[in-house]
């Protein structure tokens, strides 16, 4: 049963100022959550006195978010809205001098325009296209001396098979699908266009060097997911001649960029020195000509995010996942010392080093801020200076739940660490429902900062659950051997981490062991669907688009390379490992479980296939187990439609607090739109 909780959605131009504060505290509602704009992409200007960034809000009317671009001085004063298409922007690229900016925006009939590069004045005005593409663009960046704007496009079809999609004569060639990918550069004063590469291959990802004659990139045989280990780093003349090879490998690479003198290529790639696949990301250094690489910090026990060279070439800045937080370091290239230079119950985003500056932009993710743009002077015992107020609001209006890191011994005695969120009306020596999220990835950690809609830890704490994020046995940040210890067995300590978690919380007395839910999505749903097989002890559970057959998952999903080596092989190599997939398949003791089980996927998720989900919903209906499937139409593997998140998180709280609690949920609807 549905009943009506009317919600207001706040204006965007106020909510990025900040200047809308409620009289008084209040819970956050699940459209509340869905409303928490999106703040990205942060660009100083080459003076350094402003800065561009992107905002995506909830527009319910659309049933999406529509991101901006807005302008703020760096003393957080003069906030502008500077974007108003109806599709949005994104990619603002300050042009070197400051006087204008280029982004990319698609005009006109939304399913056929594609996205240009446009141009606008730094003082407003209307935005004049710069680009009339074939095939659209993306990845623009500026020459150094602004006469040039780099881009990366698709190859355009053929007349031939243009002509044969007007008559539905278009039948494909599955994987094979595809047109390669190719670097542009546009002349800003003419608008003419040039070819940079041209091949049978794609380039995935560039970088311009900083004296804009060079550019280190990645290439692959194509632009498929599932290629990523196939592609190389390369370094070429920015006119395209001169292309050299610097990797050879069967593992993947990102990040590459030239260091200020062009002569070493940094990268990061998730594996050893050795680059064999499956370790924490790790910074390595190559000669651009070609030559032997160099792996630093080898011993770290971090997983790094992203790295750039500082201005004279002699440190590498990086952001690294330490755990439950991201910070930011700095490596002196010989000598490899290592330097901390924030430290917080934060994790850090849109991190971006200003070499002309020589300062640091990052947005800090706490429990009361989702992300606001900090700048960083690179000094000694510099602080981080807060520049945009867009999420000043969420600690003014709403009451919010206090987090902390805990820790607790795995069923081998190895120290485990996750995050730990209390109900708002918390009363020491209570034992509260407990609901535990798992993080997907699994390659990936929980971390301190401001909560996602899909997870809504702030709905359920204002609901009286406690919130549990274990980052179990596979979670990054906490070095390799912790990483890997799925590799040829998924499911050996990752559940057990999460069960010893568990037990750890009712031991303490925080938690109603009788009032226990699971939940999670894709490496989440995963490990949801194995939990539910191994216990009985929860109430209820939601898997979100989660693999339950590892055998026919492999087959299914658009990426194979971080299965092969969970599983020692693929499944239909000769004398395949078909025991090992079956073995740590849920599916194979599906039979046990009784817990009520939710499945909910997107119709168009490639990434962890709808079939997945239907052999799960299958086998819990024919055993008897309270389940539904719900799919969600047009969604790939992240849902995006706002009142399929809505619908969502409806469900699961209806789900969990009628098994668990046993009472009635009052479901939330959509703000009222004019249609």
């Amino acid at each position: 049963m549905r009943n009506s909780t009317a919600v207001p959605v706040g204006l965007a131009a106020l909510l990025s100022c900040g200047t809308i504060h409620a009289e008084a505290k209040r819970p956050m509602t699940i459209v509340d959550m869905i409303n928490v704009p999106s703040l990205g992409d942060p660009r100083l200007s080459p003076d350094g006195s402003q800065l561009l960034y992107t905002l995506s809000e909830a527009d319910w009317e659309k049933n999406k978010r529509i991101a901006h671009i807005w302008r703020t001085d760096t003393d957080g004063s003069n906030v502008v809205r500077m974007t108003n298409g109806e599709n949005g922007e994104s990619s603002p690229r300050w042009a070197p001098d400051g006087s204008l900016f280029a982004f990319i925006a698609k005009r006109g009939e939304e399913d056929d325009a594609k996205s240009q590069i446009y141009l606008i004045s730094n003082s407003g005005g209307e935005a004049k296209p710069l680009t009339d593409h074939e095939t659209g663009v993306s990845n623009i960046q500026w020459s150094p001396d602004g006469a040039f704007i780099y881009f990366l496009s698709s190859n355009p079809k053929s007349e031939e098979e243009k002509e044969r999609d007007k008559v539905k004569d278009d039948v494909f060639a599955f994987d094979e699908n595809y047109q390669q990918r190719h670097l542009w550069k546009v002349e800003v004063f003419t608008g003419e266009t040039a070819r940079i590469t041209e091949g049978d291959f794609s380039v995935t990802n560039y970088r311009l060097s900083r004296d804009g004659t060079m550019v280190a990139h990645h290439r692959g045989p194509n632009p498929l997911y599932d290629s990523a280990s196939r592609n190389e780093v390369w370094v070429m003349n920015a006119d395209g001649a001169n292309a050299v090879q610097i990797t050879d490998n069967n593992v993947s690479e990102a990040g590459a960029q030239l260091s200020p003198d062009n002569s070493t290529v940094l990268f990061v790639s998730f594996s050893n020195n050795d680059f064999e696949f499956y370790f924490n990301d790790n910074i390595f250094l190559s000669p651009a000509e070609g030559g032997k690489h160099k792996l630093l910090l080898e011993k770290m026990p971090h997983e790094v995010s992203r790295a750039t060279w500082s201005k004279d070439g002699k440190s590498i800045y990086f952001t690294a996942n330490t755990g439950v937080r991201t910070e930011l370091f700095s490596v002196a290239v010989k000598g490899e010392k290592l330097s901390q230079l924030t430290k917080g119950d934060h994790s850090l985003r849109n991190f971006r080093y200003h070499h002309g500056l020589d300062r640091f932009i990052f947005g800090i993710s706490k429990q009361s801020n989702a992300g606001d743009i900090h700048i960083l002077e690179n000094k000694r015992r510099a602080k981080p200076k807060k520049i945009t107020a867009v999420y000043d609001y969420l600690s003014s209006d709403f009451h919010l739940p206090k987090q902390e890191a805990i820790q607790w011994k795995g069923a081998d005695g190895i120290t485990v660490e996750g995050l730990l969120y209390y109900p708002l009306d918390y009363k020491k020596g209570t034992a509260y429902p407990l609901c535990v999220q798992t993080h997907g990835g699994p390659a990936a950690s929980d971390k301190f900062g401001f909560g996602s809609w899909s997870r809504y830890v702030e709905v359920l704490t204002s609901r009286g659950w406690m919130v549990f994020k274990p980052n179990y046995r596979g979670s990054t940040g906490y070095g390799d051997d912790y990483l890997r210890d799925m590799v040829g067995h998924y499911y050996r300590q990752s559940h057990l981490d999460v069960m010893t978690g568990v037990d750890h919380l009712i031991a303490k007395g925080l938690v109603d062991g009788d009032q226990m839910v699971k939940m999670g999505w894709s490496g989440g749903g995963h490990m949801t669907n194995k939990i539910i097989t191994h216990t009985d002890r929860f109430k209820a559970a939601s898997s979100g688009a989660g693999a339950v057959n590892w055998i026919s998952m492999y087959g299914q999903s658009d990426v194979r390379i971080y299965r092969t080596p969970w599983f020692g092989g693929t499944p239909w190599q000769k004398d395949a490992p078909i025991d090992v997939y079956w073995d740590h398949s849920p599916l194979k003791d599906i039979w046990k479980v009784t817990t009520p089980t939710l499945v909910l996927v997107g119709e168009n998720d490639v990434r962890v296939p709808m079939p997945q989900s239907v052999e799960l919903y299958r086998a819990l209906k024919s055993n008897g187990v309270p389940t539904h499937l719900y799919v969600a139409p047009r969604e790939p593997h992240g849902w995006r439609e706002l009142r399929h998140e809505l619908f969502k998180v409806n469900v699961e709280l209806d789900w969990f607090e009628k098994h668990a609690l046993g009472q009635e949920y009052i479901w939330e609807e959509a703000p009222a739109t004019e249609n």
